[in-house]
This record gives structure tokens, sequence and C-alpha cells, in this order.
């Protein structure tokens, strides 16, 4: 097949902004550029568009009121409102970005739009991201691929990781072999196992920057522990980390995928700003070093991607606790700051051609699945 321009569009479960990219690829190979040095990085440009605080505030008071969902239609509270926000909030982003590149409309073949995670419980068959497509595609002009977890958990999988299979083809296109490891940290954790045969495990360890972000939200007025420097003063509370480690969803063996709400800071809530960051962050790095009991061969090398790459405390915990070669994606050309929104770009394209975007070994579903709805302009 021949290769295609998508755009991808990625807002986490951190409330902190849009990302933006554009990748080439037929759906099964991502064409790469190899430089001199041997990085290996998915053509195209990225963007970013920063959600303001009050744009923030209205996320967050909508996630809290998808508590009340029973059916995926149903948007109680503040959830229509943000979800007119989301639609139009990804539309500007993605016009400034084709704007910036010089691209009009007819040049993209497809905008894989995930929307904004407020609800996700899968054994219940739910999950719901705001956003509507088929708006998006009549501003944009655009065909555009929307709710790509939904047919998933229809058919009894988790709807997340959804990102393994682009982790595989960029891995193929680095020329890596495995044993590998490949950890995206944003809201929550989750991480791409692939074997030597290219073989894929793929689950949720558990919390990534979300509790971390929240506690500093309340204690420091401040939206992240920039580069983990609070964490890097404080202490772990060795006892309270092992109570949070002792999470049920935790010890449960994969295929799992897991909510961002069930991992709240308020556990930490007596602590120092800094022990409460350390501990905090350890949480993180036990959840995914424990996560190890769960693959059949043991990674020699892990990238991570998200805006946990940042945090250098962090990931100084993951090299120690992992006992291997821990890189960033940026280090080997990839982006850290754009995984996602390559991958979602990546996952259009498959689900244009009906490629499967999900495995029983990375959501559980019962056999290899498609998903996505395909909104045309």
């Amino acid at each position: 097949m021949a290769m295609r321009r998508a755009i991808g569009l990625m807002s986490g479960t951190s409330l902190d902004g849009i990302d933006v990219a554009l990748i080439e690829s037929d759906g099964e190979r991502v064409r790469v550029v190899k430089s001199a040095n041997g990085l290996v990085a998915p053509l195209g440009p990225t963007g970013y568009r920063g959600y303001g605080e009050a744009e923030k505030a209205l996320l967050r008071e909508a996630t809290r009121d998808a508590e009340g969902i029973r059916a995926r239609a149903d948007r109680p509270g503040r959830l229509a409102e943000a979800e007119d926000f989301v639609t139009r909030a990804h539309a500007e982003a993605v016009e400034s970005f084709m704007d910036r590149n010089g691209l009009s409309p007819e040049e993209i073949d497809v905008v894989g739009f995930h929307g904004q995670t407020v609800i996700h419980r899968p054994k219940l068959g739910l999950t719901v991201q705001i956003g509507d497509g088929a708006a998006l595609a009549k501003r944009l002009r655009i065909r555009v691929v929307s709710d790509l977890r939904a047919n998933d958990v229809a058919q009894g999988g988790q709807g997340a990781p959804l990102v393994p299979v682009f982790h595989r083809a960029l891995a193929e296109a680095a020329g890596f072999t495995g044993p590998l490891g490949i950890l995206n940290i944003g809201g929550l954790a989750n991480v791409t196992l692939i074997d030597a045969n290219g073989g894929m495990l793929a689950f949720d360890t558990g919390p990534g920057n979300g509790p971390i972000n929240d506690w500093m939200k309340e204690r420091a007025g401040r939206d992240f522990d920039d580069g983990g420097d609070t964490a890097a003063r404080g202490t772990v509370d060795e006892a309270l980390l092992d109570n949070l480690l002792g999470h049920p969803l935790l010890l449960r063996a994969p295929p799992k995928s897991l909510d961002r709400n069930w991992f709240s800071h308020k556990l930490a809530g007596y602590l120092t700003i800094e022990d409460g960051a350390a501990t905090l962050t350890a949480f993180t790095a036990h959840a995914v070093a424990r996560s190890l009991a769960f693959a059949g061969e043991r990674p020699t090398r892990w990238i991570v991607g998200g805006g946990g790459a940042k945090n250098r405390t962090l990931m100084a915990m993951l090299e120690r606790l992992l006992k291997a070669e821990v890189t960033t994606a940026d280090a080997i050309g990839w982006s850290s700051d754009f995984l996602e929104a390559q991958a979602f770009a990546y996952l259009a394209l498959r689900a244009l051609d009906g490629l499967p975007l999900t495995f029983p070994t990375t959501t559980g579903v019962a056999a290899p699945v498609t998903g996505g709805i395909v909104s045309e302009p």
C-alpha cells in the first residue's frame, strides 16, 4: 500500500493540552528519517495547543461529573459543555498546525482524533472519550477517525492500551530486536513488551504523572514537578509506599487497563510537599518494576516516552529498579512528547483499511479487532 499522510491528536489524562503530529505510513510501515548518528525519527512536524487555567478547570470538573455516566451517550453536569470545548480546541490545534506548516486539507488523508477520556470502566463495558468526530471533520474538511477504544471494549477487551502496534512498527523501523520495553508515562503509565520474536504484551502498569501532578497542584500551586526536583529533595515514606503498592489492580494479571481516578494523591495528604512528591514518584516507578512479574522475557532495553520522561528523579528510580538500559524516546530520535499523537495518526490509517488496532495480548480481546468511527467531511 502507498504511504499516506495522517495527523494524530492526543489530549491525555494529565489535562495539559493537545499534541498534534503528522506521520506518513501505509498502515503497516512507518516512514522514518535515519540520521548520520543513527537516530531514527518518524517523518513529520509536531505541534501543541496548551489549555488555559479555565479550560483545565472545565475538564477537571467534567471528569468528576463523568462519574455519573451510566451509558456512553450520557453527558451529566458540564460534560456537554466540555465536549463542545474539546472539539473546538482540537479544531483550533489542527488549523494552527496546518497553517504553520503550509498544509491544506487536500494534503491530509485522515485525522486520528482520540478525544478526552473522562471515564474508563471496561469491566462495565464503558469507555467515554468526549469530542465530536463528525463536527471536527466538517470544520476541518478532512476525514476523521474517532472513538477508537469503543469497539475493543464492546468485544470484551480492555480498550487500552491502543499504541502497542505503533510501538512495534517504530521498533521495526529502528531495527531494534527484543526483548524491548516501551514505556509511556502520561497521567497513567502503560507498557509495551516486545519479545525476541516480535510478540507483544501490553497493559497499564498503574499511576503515571497524574497523582504527582495533582499533589503539586494542590500543595504547591504548580502543574507538575519540574524535572522531579521536588521529589529529589524528599524522602520516600516506605510504609505508605508499601500500602500503595498493595492496590489490587496492580496485582492483577494482564490484560488490564486502569482509570486515572483510581490513583489519588490524597493518600499522601499528611506528608510534606517534598516527601509526598518523592513517595508518589516512587509509587509510579515501583508499579512499573512490579509489572515485570507478568513478562515472559525481561527487557534489556527500555525506551520511555510521555511527560514522565522529563522527570529526572523518576527516570533514575526506573533505571535502578529495572536493572536495564533506560533511555528517553528523544535520545533515540523518537518523541517523548508526541509519541501518542503519532500513534493515533497511525491507528487512524489502520482503521481506514480495517486493520486490527488491538490484540489478545494487548487488550485481552478474544481476537484481533479494528475500531474507530469514520466521519467524512
